[in-house]
């Protein structure tokens, strides 16, 4: 599986840094990861639904530790490239 394509759409907020998405071999796509500034750095937050018990669900999410890697490393790039262009 290869990731075709990576989008990152900036916010100015504390916490949150980016709305992203990603696509992968230019035939799914994945929307609403975000981008967190957190306790150990920045970090991707899969897409999610709040559950009537006020827990969090990924409603998308790898199923391996390479996968997220893979996912993250695309994703902060990008947010990085699109951050220095904005001068943040």
């Amino acid at each position: 599986m290869e990731i075709t394509e990576v989008k990152v759409f900036p916010v100015n907020e504390e916490k949150l840094k980016a709305y992203a998405s990603i696509t992968f071999d230019n035939c799914f796509v994945v929307r609403n990861l975000k981008v967190i500034n957190g306790n150990n750095g920045l970090f991707v937050a899969m897409p999610s639904v709040k559950r009537k018990d006020g827990t969090y669900q990924d409603t998308a999410h790898p199923l391996n530790n390479e996968m997220r890697k893979m996912i993250e490393t695309k994703e902060l790039d990008e947010y990085n490239r699109c951050k220095d262009r904005v001068g943040e």
